[in-house]
């Protein structure tokens, strides 16, 4: 069944997108360019990548997962999430906006149109993991309505994603959903 999205500019992803979800995610994620914006992580981990061609195309190809993609009116993609199925919940992440263009929206927008596809999906909860020292981000996702659940575990550092500049470990996050 195809879902449609209450937001014309949001769709599902294709295998088509894929390096345009990879430049997004690591400009927006790392390296110089990701501290235009506001939801970076260049100051804790270091490096210029947040994710490889590999990576996108696994969780394209994935049963349970899609990637949500926001297009501006040059058919840019300005911002993405990624959401995966595991059973009754469904895990965001990769969530990420170009850096010029955060504040504007576009973020919240997509949050919805996850939200709007959870339910769809028959998932009653989202949820996500978040690093515990990036707090302006957790108070956006609390205003939003997710809540920590008391869910800690360390952010273990591989040799794709860039040097952990220190010790790092992520909290989990939750919404309900009607």
């Amino acid at each position: 069944m195809i879902f449609i999205f209450t937001n014309p500019n949001i769709s599902l992803a294709t295998t088509k997108d894929a390096k345009e979800i990879e430049v997004l995610l690591n400009r927006a994620y790392r390296g110089e360019t990701a501290k235009l914006g506001w939801t970076h992580e260049a100051n804790l981990i270091a490096g210029n990548v947040r994710v490889n061609d590999a990576m996108i195309l696994e969780n394209l190809n994935a049963k349970d997962s899609v990637f949500l993609k926001y297009i501006n009116e040059q058919n840019e993609i300005i911002g993405c999430v990624n959401l995966k199925q595991n059973e009754n919940k469904l895990y965001l992440g990769m969530f990420s906006v170009q850096p010029m263009l955060q504040g504007n929206g576009v973020g919240k927008k997509l949050l919805l149109a996850a939200e709007e596809y959870a339910v769809h999906v028959g998932s009653n909860t989202i949820y996500m993991t978040v690093i515990s020292l990036r707090r302006e981000l957790i108070h956006w996702y609390k205003s939003k309505g997710y809540k920590e659940t008391g869910e800690r575990h360390a952010f273990v550092e591989d040799a794709i994603t860039g040097t952990h500049l220190q010790k790092l470990e992520f909290i989990t996050l939750e919404k309900l959903l009607n």
